[in-house]
């Protein structure tokens, strides 16, 4: 083996390996073995329940369309931010990062209490005849508001970093405003946002605190998979609870693996 030149590389791989091994693989080995202690029988029939599947199918659905509607208009956020200077534009820039702050529990009650019947919004879309809390709109709500930190995140660096000459150039051979950023800037930030998505979805098929409290949590309509983890918890059903986490877990394993298998997809083709 080829020695590196910088030193330390014993005890920083040393540290990595606890430290991956204490947070990340002791835990999840512990759920499944928790699990094993299940029979097959038993574990396809907790995970197949009717109120599971469709706690899985809110959870799936709500979480894949707030992550969908972030990467579009945190693009937009990023390339406003990046590409324009006005005033309040570092103000706004430092907010981006507040869901990531803020306890989860209180941005649930505080979009409970804006998008409710009586709430500030809530009121006007009540008047229209389109409720959004206690509805599967107020899920989305609540995981946009705590996954759109992710994709400005990982798109606003690589905007940053893209070299104006290319814009430039394509300008000068002729390409409209529209056909250099589909050209020119388009390929170069879509790994970033492949990124963006995958890690705003991942959360969002994880998170409870903020949706608990604007989801209403009404079994087959409004319940989401980790609620029903809760609900199982509290009542010490705790191989139940663990089946559905090892569910969601693969789910959330699958869905990375996907994003990343098209990541590499895009750059092979882009190199072509």
């Amino acid at each position: 083996m080829k020695k590196n030149i910088l030193p330390g590389f014993g005890i920083t791989m040393g540290i990595t390996t606890l430290y991956v091994s204490l947070f990340v693989l002791v835990p999840i080995s512990l759920l499944l073995i928790k699990t094993a202690s299940l029979s097959l029988d038993e574990f396809i029939t907790i995970v197949t329940n009717e109120r599971v599947m469709h706690a899985y199918k809110v959870s799936l659905t709500t979480a894949f369309i707030a992550a969908f509607l972030n990467a579009i208009f945190g693009l937009l956020l990023a390339w406003v931010l990046v590409r324009y200077r006005f005033p309040g534009r570092r103000i706004i820039d430092g907010l981006i990062d507040l869901p990531f702050a803020l306890p989860t529990a209180v941005a649930g009650m505080t979009l409970a209490a804006l998008y409710g019947p009586e709430g500030w919004f809530g009121q006007f879309f009540q008047k229209l005849g389109i409720p959004i809390a206690y509805t599967s709109s107020g899920i989305v709500i609540a995981l946009m508001f705590i996954g759109l930190p992710f994709v400005v995140r990982m798109v606003q660096p690589v905007l940053e970093n893209l070299p104006k000459e290319t814009e430039e150039a394509a300008t000068s051979l002729g390409a409209s405003r529209f056909q250099t950023f589909h050209k020119v800037i388009f390929p170069e930030i879509v790994p970033a946002l492949l990124a963006g998505f995958s890690l705003a979805l991942a959360r969002g098929l994880g998170e409870y605190g903020s949706v608990v409290f604007i989801a209403g949590n009404m079994p087959m309509k409004t319940e989401v998979a980790p609620l029903l983890i809760m609900s199982k918890l509290e009542q010490f059903d705790y191989a139940g609870a663990t089946a559905i986490g090892v569910v969601m877990l693969l789910l959330s394993f699958t869905f990375l693996i996907i994003i990343n298998i098209l990541q590499k997809w895009h750059r092979k083709h882009e190199l072509r």
